[in-house]
């Protein structure tokens, strides 16, 4: 749904880089990571695109206190990428070098195989597996996942999140959920400042709809309505001032037209039948 939606933008390509929590614990845990370092382990990896792997490995052995070789094991697992479910399994369980895969690593590779064969079918190119991507905050505890924009990969990631198995509970139950946070301002400054779109209106608001009297209101909010079920990005004047003042504020606002009910004020200064304003040329 994120793929679908950012795709929608006029902006470069963007591609979705997915792991799993549980695939990341499991081979550490399959390698012989103590339990109590594990989510140690997946924050210092999560660093590998700032500090580099050198200044990972020192972090992980000399901080962590994981051996060089369960070090090298898990930044041998950050280096795998790939979009086929089967290619990816053999490399994971190949990598534990003859070491018995641990329930939570098989667990993890079954989810993300699963997502990568439905990502196929739904979004062909959309979501590549990225076994670095580990989002080090403790609460994560499945998918996780960042999203590049083709080009401009050094800006980093302009979506990311990940599942939570206890997003939230209540009495007895608990409920999982994904969160998705979409870095809205790192993605707006790289494209208006490369040029890569073109900014039009200070706002996608293309008209204001005037407000008569407050007893009237609810025949503006109508026409809103009706505006923007036709895919027409419309406001409602705040307050009934006078048509002057809204007319003015919607000039401020860079609004490009205004549009008066045919409502009749008690002074009966409004028109019988509605009318529309066009404030940059003039023309009604």
């Amino acid at each position: 749904i994120m793929h679908e939606a950012l795709s929608a933008l006029p902006i470069p390509a963007i591609t979705i880089h997915v792991s799993n929590r549980k695939v990341a614990q499991g081979f550490y845990q399959s390698v012989g990571i103590e339990d109590d370092r594990l989510v140690e382990v997946l924050r210092v990896v999560d660093k590998l695109d700032k500090i580099g792997t050198d200044a990972v490995a020192v972090e992980l052995v000399e901080t962590v206190g994981i051996t060089r070789a369960q070090a090298e094991a898990a930044l041998g697992l950050a280096t795998m990428t790939g979009t086929d479910p089967d290619q990816l399994r053999a490399r994971v369980l190949g990598a534990l070098d003859g070491a018995e895969p641990s329930a939570l690593l098989l667990a993890g590779l079954d989810e993300l195989e699963s997502l990568l064969r439905v990502a196929a079918r739904r979004r062909p190119g959309a979501i590549v597996a990225d076994l670095k991507i580990a989002r080090g905050l403790d609460y994560y505890t499945g998918t996780v996942y960042e999203s590049f924009m083709a080009g401009h990969e050094d800006l980093g990631s302009v979506c990311s999140g990940g599942r939570y198995d206890n997003l939230a509970s209540g009495r007895k139950r608990v409920f999982p959920g994904v969160g998705i946070s979409v870095g809205v301002s790192r993605l707006l400054s790289r494209v208006v400042a490369e040029g890569l779109v073109e900014v039009t209106r200070a706002v996608p608001t293309t008209v204001l709809v005037a407000v008569m009297d407050e007893e009237h209101r609810p025949a503006s909010e109508a026409v809103a309505a009706a505006l923007r079920a036709r895919g027409i990005a419309a406001d409602l004047s705040p307050t009934a001032a006078k048509l002057g003042r809204q007319i003015k504020a919607a000039d401020q606002r860079g609004i490009p037209f205004v549009w008066f009910p045919g409502t009749g004020r008690a002074d009966g200064a409004a028109p019988a039948t509605d009318s529309v304003k066009n404030i940059r040329s003039g023309e009604q």
